[in-house]
């Protein structure tokens, strides 16, 4: 698997005496201790793999809290090799509690073979995501993503999210202080407007003030953001869609990547917002039907060069994967809770799921996952 962290970099002191300093130091004293204590890696110093200064945006899967884990990101890879990746949210401030800790390595390690790979990261202390930004870098990601569009309540009580698009000057700020401390590009994702702030007026003057800062690359979010009243995943679909705002964003910006984010759910609809932007972003359909994802390549990117995998292909290549993560004490309810709806409205479906809940339940290992399906999904293929 061979996880990528840095071995040392940030491991020279204990993380009580470092959970001391926090407690008593205001956070832009503590942040200039972190630096020199930590010796965050230098801009000279050579990466662990060569970084793709601008990775192709044409189809990415949305950062998704809770789903886009290192184990769904794998299952999606075996699908496809060009679509890029993105990290659930990490908090700044929670790489910064963490540098000398082995946690770090949980939340900020990849496989080596998951890149084209990015990282998002939610904060509003330019202090802290500088530092986090760096130490990102060095973990290998390729992107660095500003996430200026969850609207969760615990978001909003740490200032950033969607809230911040209130404040563009802000956003602006936080984008210069991450950008010019790292090679990879620092981009934003951001919905197309918050609570009443939704003129198309607001939405340009935003995209424009923090481009002026030098952002290139924003993904948007085709819906606003209603920070009272809705939770998170009722502002996922209660406020309505509105991809032509999107395409007239692209059109007053041509020199700005405008990735489209919001309500794709297949690749054909996919296809035709590439004819008004740069790039699509899928979220929830690719984790509720991930089988799109098998000829991402083939019709997004127009490579022909990777024969597409077969169903049967696709689940003993993650029954190899899942082996060697069991091996190493990984909790097998972590990976198995990512195929629950993986066959969702087919026939069988509900008895696959049945299958893998009691595996998660009684902690027995799957030894087939292949003949799983033969037993629930592939009986009825051939009624």
């Amino acid at each position: 698997m061979d996880l990528r962290c840095p071995p040392t970099l940030f491991r020279k002191h204990s993380p009580t005496a470092l959970n001391s300093t926090l407690k008593r130091t205001s956070s832009t004293y503590l942040l200039t201790i972190v630096c020199s204590q930590y010796q965050l890696p230098s801009r000279k110093q050579k990466h662990r793999m060569p970084l793709q200064k601008n990775p192709n945006r044409t189809c990415s899967i949305a950062p998704m809290m809770s789903y886009t884990d290192r184990h769904f990101r794998h299952f999606v890879r075996l699908m496809s090799k060009r679509t890029l990746l993105y990290t659930e949210m990490v908090v700044s401030g929670t790489i910064i509690h963490n540098l000398s800790s082995e946690y770090l390595d949980k939340i900020l390690g990849f496989d080596t073979d998951q890149p084209p790979l990015a990282v998002q990261l939610g904060g509003d202390c330019p202090d802290e995501l500088e530092t986090a930004a760096r130490v990102c870098e060095d973990y290998g990601y390729q992107e660095i993503n500003l996430n200026i569009g969850c609207p969760s309540d615990r978001v909003q009580k740490g200032s950033f999210g969607a809230v911040l698009m209130k404040t563009p000057e802000k956003v602006a700020d936080l984008y210069h202080r991450m950008q010019r401390v790292v090679q990879i590009p620092v981009t934003v994702k951001h919905r197309i407007g918050v609570d009443d702030l939704d003129s198309y007026e607001f939405l340009s003057n935003f995209v424009d003030t923090v481009s002026k800062a030098g952002c290139r690359s924003f993904s948007i979010h085709a819906r606003k953001a209603w920070l009272k009243g809705l939770s998170p995943a009722q502002n996922r679909s209660v406020p309505p869609l509105d991809y032509e705002r999107v395409y007239q964003l692209k059109a007053d910006f041509p020199d700005l990547e405008i990735v489209l984010n919001g309500g794709i759910d297949s690749l054909d609809q996919a296809r035709l917002h590439l004819e008004k932007v740069d790039g699509v972003m899928i979220g929830r359909a690719a984790y509720r039907h991930p089988l799109l994802c098998q000829h991402v390549d083939e019709m997004l990117f127009n490579d022909h060069s990777n024969k597409a995998i077969t169903t049967g292909e696709l689940l003993c290549a993650f029954q190899d994967y899942m082996n060697r993560e069991l091996s190493r004490g990984t909790p097998a309810s972590s990976i198995l809770r990512h195929l629950l709806g993986f066959f969702k409205g087919e026939k069988g479906s509900r008895i696959w799921r049945q299958r893998i809940t009691s595996f998660i339940q009684t902690k027995e290992p799957i030894t087939d996952l292949a003949l799983l399906y033969d037993e629930t999904i592939g009986r009825f293929k051939d009624e």
